[in-house]
């Protein structure tokens, strides 16, 4: 990044992948940046993501690839699995690689970027979209984020049927795969992370409402029913669950407006996306890079159009898998996995290419 925005002293609601990044980003082109985050540290519910290329690009154009990588580990791929059969449906060899990393590990990355580059963090610390003294305002505060309330005027989310649960655990072995076990109403992801642990992700089909946010803790012992049926290797992951959280999924749409004259919003605040497709954090990290461009060229109009049009087309995605996951009809869900595996002989990774539109996207080059 070469360009400048200089002088331009910048607040920052919110100190989790979007804010940091935004604060990197803006700080290494000279503006004035302070980031302001409420809780009293900045701290991550324990959880694994996957950093997919679009996201290291974004992390390169940041400086920040390289500290990425020394915290991570560089994926071999991905399985879909049947989760009541334990068969494996295709496997998907990457072009690029994704890496898998503890969030912990990734905000201590943009944090101690962010601070490298001279922004000011404070923690315990809340700011008001109508807070006054900076020239820009960011909201970055999330997907109760009321700096979007603010600018686009909310919108009321709606719960999607379905509800997630997230764990650690201690599992030294395996190799650096992501594996998804499909089941009826209900699928499971994991892969390990650095020092010896492993991320599941499971979500079930339901009808009745769960609270959003990822702060409500379970009992282990529901997750092991919800997934009982499955194969013996996910029975012994869930027996070393201590602790699980668990949160409802909720469809938002995506802003229409990100910007007005002194504000504008990232990450979530924008665009919360449902988790399967592993997009989360890697807009946040586009939009930060982007956003740094725009400010020093073309102006948050830019920024907007572009972004809104690429966040929609992911949120969407996301929302296809989220019922290509969960197919209960017997006959369809078997049809479908012949599908891909008719698919992977005649074209083998085919199936796994209908997401290079997502995975081949650099922020630092796009046309704004």
């Amino acid at each position: 990044m070469t360009a400048s925005v200089e002088d331009l002293s910048v607040a920052v609601a919110g100190g989790g992948v979007a804010g940091l990044a935004t604060a990197r980003a803006l700080a290494l082109n000279g503006a004035e940046v302070t980031v302001h985050e409420q809780a009293p540290a900045f701290a991550e519910v324990g959880a694994g993501l996957q950093i997919s290329p679009n996201g290291m690009r974004a992390l390169a154009a940041l400086g920040l690839d390289e500290a990425l990588r020394a915290v991570a580990l560089p994926s071999q791929g991905a399985r879909l699995v049947d989760g009541l059969s334990g068969r494996q449906i295709v496997a998907f060899a990457p072009r690029e690689t994704t890496w898998l990393v503890h969030r912990a590990r990734l905000i201590d990355v943009l944090k101690d970027g962010a601070e490298a580059a001279g922004a000011l963090l404070r923690t315990g610390s809340r700011l008001s979209p109508d807070a006054e003294g900076a020239d820009l305002l960011v909201g970055a505060d999330g997907i109760r984020s009321a700096f979007r309330t603010a600018v686009d005027g909310g919108g009321e989310p709606s719960f999607s049927g379905q509800a997630a649960w997230r764990a650690i655990i201690r599992d030294p072995g395996g190799p650096p795969v992501t594996e998804v076990f499909l089941g009826p109403g209900r699928h499971l992801v994991s892969y390990p992370i650095l020092g010896g642990f492993r991320n599941i992700v499971a979500a079930e089909d339901r009808a009745d409402w769960t609270a959003e946010g990822w702060h409500h803790e379970d009992l282990p012992i529901a997750l092991r029913a919800a997934f009982a049926r499955f194969p013996d290797r996910v029975q012994r992951w869930l027996g070393e669950v201590e602790k699980v959280h668990i949160w409802g999924l909720f469809r938002h749409r995506v802003a229409r407006r990100w910007a007005d004259a002194r504000r504008v919003l990232v990450g979530d605040a924008a665009h919360p996306t449902l988790p399967y497709l592993a997009q989360g954090a890697n807009l946040a990290l586009e939009d930060a890079v982007a956003l740094a461009r725009a400010l020093a060229g073309p102006g948050r109009e830019a920024y907007t159009a572009h972004r809104r049009d690429r966040a929609e087309a992911v949120v969407a995605a996301a929302r296809a898998n989220a019922c290509r996951f969960h197919l209960s009809n017997p006959l369809v869900r078997q049809a479908a996995f012949a599908a891909l595996r008719a698919l992977d002989r005649v074209r083998p990774g085919a199936a796994g290419r209908q997401f290079d539109w997502v995975w081949e996207y650099d922020a630092a080059t796009a046309p704004l």
